[in-house]
């Protein structure tokens, strides 16, 4: 009868014993080693965002243009997927086993270790995924390939090669941080792609469209060299006759004005204070009089990943869209294709944002010019005012629920809820003052916190998401971006503390889980 209740991804478990993947260490890796193998793999990724795909002939349609602080990578390289590929199969997996159409109990270890070998399973099926339609359209072979390749087929095979080695090596490099190093992969390569943006947002000297001459109206693309050009440049009839719109929001091609900055700030600002916000529990040790201590749970309980994971499944919703809408082999297909209603889009200018349909109302939105002033001016785009109304509330809804959504999940397969916690708690040897040493009663105790910590946790971080997005930020890094990006250096610097404390007091590896 137990074999007959296993889930049936089970029947992958031959394949995962052989699946080729970093090895966990069998000792204690010492900080220095941590602190290596991380920095390598971050320098490696800067190397991998500017090897460019070879043979793609024209320009290059980014179909996460929209989503690329979050999706990492670098358009048209060999990081083209980014970590869609890994972050998409998360969220299948997550899906399916929080809604117990995969029977996995993830408390039990050797269903954790199915889970987590299915998901690497299902990386590379999603790297082919996502890869195969990028040949078809929007990373098209070049003469020279196809010649060199005997055919088309050949050089769209060579494409999706190169696509794959790109993605994989995200996947294994993630893989060594997380055993080797320190922090995730994932978050890191976020952070690397963000900060780089905002760097190059902030001084960029430029010019904004590269093939023209500097000017009024093609000033530098950075915000500092942008608004020092353009303040010495205008006369004060300038700057009353739209100059000051134009310093402090942007406009056409100049969206590092000063007003994103700002919202990056206050951004930086708003996620370092929820980042510092939470409950203490009391703890005592069992055995050892005197010895206290607090669990700290923190208001952002689930960390950052709900709004990874839901960015990242509104990017696929976007790339599927554009795929149905645009897509030669997919607009054909009977009640999909080539309808508006699922998002209408204009690839002319290489832009894949959709312009009108469903897909254009779960759109990210990027700083004020994209929805409040279209709303004060009348409309824009062939949209009404109520139109971009309506879109702004969609999206606040949806990031605030899908973050709620996925942080439930993410506690339950990651040994995060009230549950696995008493065990961890009880396991180190501590207990909470006046309460039983009886893991159900502490257990009972968190529940009372954790589940509640959890929905406003994760509401809170897609508020927080969406707001920023609306806002808008520097080097168009996406507020999404901006605060992923504070989150992982705030959890960044305390996981570096903390491998500095194990490191000098080794009997703390045992109770933060080290060994």
């Amino acid at each position: 009868m137990a074999e007959e209740k296993k889930s049936r991804l089970y029947a992958l478990k031959p394949i995962i014993e052989r699946w080729p993947a970093v090895r966990k260490p069998e000792v204690h890796v010492n900080f220095r080693s941590k602190i290596f193998w991380t920095v390598l793999c971050l320098i490696l990724y800067f190397i991998l965002t500017n090897i460019m795909i070879y043979g793609v002939s024209g320009t290059v349609l980014d179909m996460f243009a929209s989503y690329r602080a979050i999706m990492a990578g670098a358009s048209g390289s060999i990081m083209h997927l980014g970590i869609g590929p890994i972050v998409t199969a998360s969220i299948i997996l997550q899906l399916f086993v929080g809604a117990k159409i995969i029977k996995l109990d993830l408390t039990k270890k050797e269903d954790k270790a199915i889970y987590q070998g299915s998901q690497k399973v299902l990386v590379i099926a999603m790297i082919f995924i996502e890869a195969i339609p990028q040949v078809y359209g929007y990373l098209s072979p070049s003469e020279g390939l196809i010649g060199l390749a005997g055919g088309r087929l050949g050089a769209d095979l060579i494409i999706i090669l190169q696509l794959f080695m790109g993605a994989y090596l995200v996947f294994l490099m993630d893989e060594l941080i997380s055993k080797w190093g320190i922090g995730s992969g994932i978050s890191l390569f976020i952070a690397a792609g963000v900060s780089q943006s905002i760097f190059t947002g902030l001084f960029n000297w430029l010019p904004t469209q590269s093939s023209q001459p500097l000017s009024i109206s093609n000033p530098p693309a950075g915000t500092i060299p942008g608004t020092y050009y353009m303040a010495s440049q205008m006369t004060l009839g300038d700057l009353v006759d739209g100059g000051f719109q134009y310093l402090f929001i942007g406009h056409g091609g100049f969206q590092n004005a000063i007003v994103p900055v700002l919202g990056t700030i206050i951004v930086f600002l708003i996620v370092a204070f929820t980042e510092s916000s939470r409950i203490e529990l009391p703890l005592a040790h069992a055995k050892v009089r005197g010895a206290r201590g607090r669990y700290p749970i923190r208001l952002i309980y689930a960390s950052n990943i709900p709004v990874i994971l839901m960015s990242a499944l509104l990017a696929n919703i976007n790339m599927f869209a554009l795929l149905f809408y645009t897509h030669p082999g997919l607009k054909g297909l009977p009640g999909i294709g080539g309808q508006w209603w699922i998002g209408a889009y204009d690839t002319t200018g290489g832009s894949t944002m959709p312009t009108a349909g469903g897909a254009w109302y779960l759109s990210n939105l990027n700083g004020v010019n994209s929805w409040l002033i279209p709303i004060l001016s009348g409309g824009y785009g062939g949209h009404a005012p109520w139109q971009f109304a309506i879109k702004t509330i969609i999206y606040l809804a949806i990031m605030i629920f899908g973050s709620i959504l996925f942080a439930k999940f993410w506690i339950e397969t990651t040994n995060m809820g009230p549950t696995d916690v008493a065990k961890q708690i009880q396991n180190s040897g501590m207990v909470m003052p006046g309460f039983r040493r009886d893991p159900r009663v502490l257990g009972r105790v968190l529940e009372r916190y954790i589940p509640v910590v959890t929905v406003i946790g994760g509401a809170a971080v897609g508020a927080l998401a969406a707001g920023a997005d609306a806002i808008g930020t520097v080097g168009n890094a996406s507020g999404t971006g901006v605060l992923l990006t504070v989150g992982i250096m705030i959890q960044l610097y305390e996981q570096i503390a903390k491998e500095q404390a194990m490191e000098m007091h080794p009997i703390l590896r045992g109770f933060f889980g080290a060994e």
